[in-house]
């Protein structure tokens, strides 16, 4: 299985999350982990993709909120491409391949929206087997870091996954 795992991230906790699902993939096969800038527009040659960015004004993040999180929260990371973006320009896939959505957001307040639930809807309207429910894994504040667990978290979700869709060699 040949795998793709493309993510946004401003603070490093969306990264992290990448990260831990990409080795949670790796046992599976070859495991690409890039982000939305760097992503390629199609996923030819790819059995699995897994998408995740921050959650931003209660879904992906749009380059005015990631421009607002560079100066007005001095986000260290700059992305010009987030995965709105990206998935605004991914190529259909000739099969429907499984993917996953997942996002990074405040615990608290608690607040409505997810950028994981908007990235599944775009997958499935692109053709991808998006019936995986999305996750969103829980950060301090805006800036994080990740509450303790969620990278622990991040890969049991990962293994159920491969799991539930028979992925397992």
């Amino acid at each position: 299985m040949r795998a793709l795992v493309v993510y946004e991230s401003l603070w490093g906790n969306t990264e992290q999350v990448a990260r831990s699902i990409a080795a949670g993939l790796a046992r599976l096969g070859s495991v690409d982990i890039m982000t939305a800038d760097a992503a390629p527009d199609t996923i030819d040659g790819y059995d699995f993709l897994a998408v995740g960015g921050p959650t931003h004004a209660f879904s992906m993040t749009r380059a005015s909120t990631r421009a607002e999180a560079i100066t007005t929260r001095h986000a260290p990371l700059e992305p010009t491409r987030g995965i709105r973006e990206w998935l605004g320009e991914l190529a259909r896939p000739a099969t429907a391949i499984p993917a996953i959505a997942f996002d990074t957001r405040v615990d608290k307040p608690r607040l409505p929206g997810s950028a994981a639930k908007s990235a599944k809807h775009e997958l499935r309207s692109l053709g991808f087997d998006a019936s995986v429910k999305q996750e969103s894994f829980r950060v301090h504040g805006y800036e994080g870091p990740l509450l303790d667990g969620e990278l622990d978290r991040a890969r049991a979700w990962t293994d159920k996954i491969v799991a539930d869709l028979g992925l397992a060699a």
